[in-house]
């Protein structure tokens, strides 16, 4: 993999230091995202690049960042594991200080799984405005009985959760039997996984329930 990430729209611009994607609408941003990586893949990834696009489409700005040990790999293109969680959290915390500096306006964090996670463990310490979590890993695959749930009872940040309803880390009989903060709204997309891809026998697309899912992303942080 490059030193660099390429734009993969016109619309994305790398920033350094540090390496940074921002995806901007035409116009003033209505509100703004700071959207984090999964465990395996980075902050270009198709999935990231396409809810970025589809998002900053429907007004949002937002901004992608690498965690540590995906922005090593690019250096070398050796694959490691994730930081620890504190490092995880820190530099977390270091992205949403930089990043409410210069961000008008309702600014939300969230991430696609794993990203998401992190975020959700600091939404309420950083204050921001909503949390958007794309593929919660409510538990890791094939063990429904470790949930990482704990903390979601007491969260008070307004929070979208878009779950696919066969995802295999948090499936909706599964989330169904959770306590969950009434701060948290769910919104399930028929027959999809981790990655909100339907079955092919479902006849929707994955592009579809990615249209879905910004729109109800759009939707929870736009005002009407």
């Amino acid at each position: 993999m490059a030193n660099t990430p390429q734009p993969d729209t016109d619309d994305e611009v790398p920033l350094e230091p540090p390496q940074w994607l921002w995806n901007r609408p035409t116009g003033e941003p209505r509100a703004s995202l700071i959207l984090a990586h999964g465990a395996g893949a980075p902050m270009d990834s198709s999935f990231m690049s396409g809810m970025a696009a589809r998002l900053a489409e429907r007004g949002i700005a937002v901004l992608r960042f690498e965690f540590a040990y995906m922005a090593a790999r690019r250096v070398d293109g050796r694959k490691r594991p994730p930081n620890p969680q504190a490092q995880l959290l820190a530099q977390w915390r270091e992205v949403y200080a930089q990043v409410r500096q210069q961000a008008a306006g309702r600014l939300a964090i969230g991430g696609k799984s794993m990203g998401g996670r992190m975020a959700s463990l600091l939404a309420d310490e950083l204050g921001a405005d909503a949390l958007i979590c794309l593929g919660y890993p409510f538990h890791a695959v094939g063990k429904t009985d470790k949930p990482r749930v704990a903390h979601l009872a007491a969260l008070q940040t307004p929070t979208l959760i878009v779950q696919g309803e066969r995802d295999a880390m948090g499936d909706r009989p599964t989330v169904a039997q959770y306590a969950l903060s009434a701060a948290i709204e769910l919104c399930w997309l028929a027959a999809a996984d981790h990655d909100l891809k339907p079955l092919k026998a479902s006849g929707i697309t994955h592009d579809q329930h990615l249209d879905r899912a910004a729109d109800a992303v759009a939707s929870f942080l736009i005002p009407s």
